[in-house]
């Protein structure tokens, strides 16, 4: 059979378009990020890509009462992973509004600044990635350890109230980003999360495995061991009356507040009481309500 230069042509053409079609379906290729533009990022995954955060929102890690003993296990682990030194995955897990967002972000700002001076140019970067974007994780690490590589940065990623419902099954690619795949996890990259849940998968989704698998304890034993790839644990519990006032007092000292203790303590037991808790965040919308009412600002942050 042969071919003449008309369908030759035609078959050229079609070839082409074909060629066209898949170059518009593959994803654009991730722009290089510039990371010295900023101290932190949000991983977005359409398009793929680092948007950088001019300022974070947070607070002090002196204000953050309550949790003094995590919070000096999480600053050392952080220090000694700024400093290139090993360090472990950590999962912040317990109460809600017990400061585990805040701590990462006061940990990541404290080590940044307490850095050994040798490794002053490797800034300490923190990435914040959403639970609905976990499954481009890879991509995101892919960027970071070639960055690590050329520029020496560090990276904390970061994902706020990380957990995984029935038929979730992506909690299978986190496993093998975080310590299981041939390359494993880059060397200039920790994990931190926080969780409502030790195991980050409720124990309604748990029990159910157990009921209906074949080997009940090899199925459990594939949802625990997610939580086992974070070497660091740290739980959160409800703050007591105490605590709660010091935190409020914390802040009032902080952003100079003019009130009477008396009053603070008064207004401070009423707030909570309507709130159903003892929280640092409900001392901190306490003193987000106190602040307004006073006519005075606060500096920004957030608990």
């Amino acid at each position: 059979m042969t071919i003449d230069k008309a369908q030759l042509a035609r078959i050229e053409q079609h070839l082409a378009d074909l060629a066209g079609a898949l170059a518009r379906m593959a994803p654009p290729a991730i722009a290089a990020p510039d990371f010295a533009s900023a101290e932190a990022f949000v991983w977005q995954s359409v398009p793929e890509g680092f948007v950088p955060v001019p300022q974070v929102s947070r607070q002090p890690l002196a204000l953050l009462i309550g949790i003094e003993r995590a919070a000096d296990q999480l600053l050392e682990n952080t220090l000694r992973f700024a400093d290139g030194f090993p360090a472990n995955n950590a999962l912040l897990w317990g109460a809600r509004g017990m400061g585990k967002s805040s701590l990462v972000k006061a940990a990541h700002a404290t080590a940044r600044t307490r850095r050994h001076k040798k490794l002053a140019k490797n800034d300490l970067k923190l990435v914040e990635i959403h639970r609905e974007d976990i499954g481009t994780l890879p991509a995101c690490l892919a960027v970071m350890r070639s960055s690590g590589r050329t520029d020496g940065h560090r990276f904390i990623v970061f994902c706020d109230d990380l957990s995984f419902d029935r038929d979730d099954t992506s909690y299978k690619s986190l496993k093998a980003v975080l310590d299981g795949g041939i390359e494993g996890r880059p060397e200039n990259v920790l994990f931190y999360a926080t969780s409502n849940r030790r195991h980050l998968m409720p124990r309604d989704m748990m029990e159910n495995e157990r009921s209906t698998a074949i080997n009940p304890s090899e199925a459990v034993e594939e949802k625990v061991s997610l939580s086992d790839r974070f070497g660091l644990w740290l739980g959160f519990h409800n703050g007591t009356q105490d605590q709660y006032l010091d935190m409020i007092r914390g802040y009032v000292a902080h952003h100079n507040l003019k009130i009477s203790d008396a009053d603070l303590v008064a207004e401070a037991i009423e707030w909570s009481m309507t709130r159903g808790g003892r929280s640092g965040r409900v001392a901190w919308q306490y003193v987000q309500d106190l602040a307004g009412r006073l006519g005075q600002p606060l500096t920004s942050g957030s608990s």
